[in-house]
């Protein structure tokens, strides 16, 4: 049923979405050149790497994320519309519309075996983490977060979420760290669980 869900909802948004990715990546090829689009190397469900896709919001080089953010980069991260080619994973089925964010594979190993339950559902464009503070949160409270998703997720949690969702995009609430413009690197976690 999620999965139905999702792609209902995706594709019934086509027309709104499509065309926007379309003219984000016009304006960033325009003002900030190639490459448009940034990949890396993400933990899907069950721990299985795949490349996501997001609009690229860096110069690409030496320097901090703070140092390397653009400023049109720091608008998009601001409405989330970096986010906008994640919707491309929702519809081939590698990512949810709501679940974990998906981290970086090289993180795996450093879960503890309760935050590593965050793999047992695909990861999701929002979350209760996200919903919870986004960037804000410890990356314990974000794991507990996550672990607390899989064990109470139905599709009306997820439709609770999505509506949640709105008010911190829209007022850009929770980005980022005060100090620093991403989240700092998950090294693992300090207390055991």
């Amino acid at each position: 049923m999620k999965r139905l869900f999702d792609i209902l909802l995706v594709v019934v948004a086509l027309p709104l979405w499509l065309p926007l990715l379309g003219i984000v990546a016009l304006v960033v090829l325009a003002v900030e050149g190639r490459p448009v689009f940034f990949r890396q190397e993400r933990a899907g469900k069950d721990g299985k790497p795949f490349r996501m896709l997001k609009i690229r919001t860096m110069r690409n080089g030496e320097g901090s994320d703070d140092e390397r953010l653009t400023r049109l980069g720091r608008f998009l991260r601001a409405s989330s519309l970096d986010e906008l080619p994640e919707l491309l994973h929702v519809l081939a089925g590698t990512m949810s519309l709501v679940g974990p964010r998906p981290l970086p594979t090289r993180y795996l190993p450093r879960y503890s075996p309760e935050q590593a339950r965050r793999h047992e559902v695909r990861p999701g464009i929002t979350g209760w983490a996200q919903v919870h503070g986004r960037n804000q949160v410890s990356w314990e409270d974000k794991f507990a977060y996550d672990v607390w998703y899989v064990d109470h997720r139905s599709l009306l949690l997820d439709i609770k979420i999505l509506f949640m969702t709105v008010l911190p995009v829209l007022f850009a609430r929770g980005i980022a760290q005060s100090e620093t413009v991403t989240m700092t690197e998950f090294t693992g976690s300090g207390r055991l669980q």
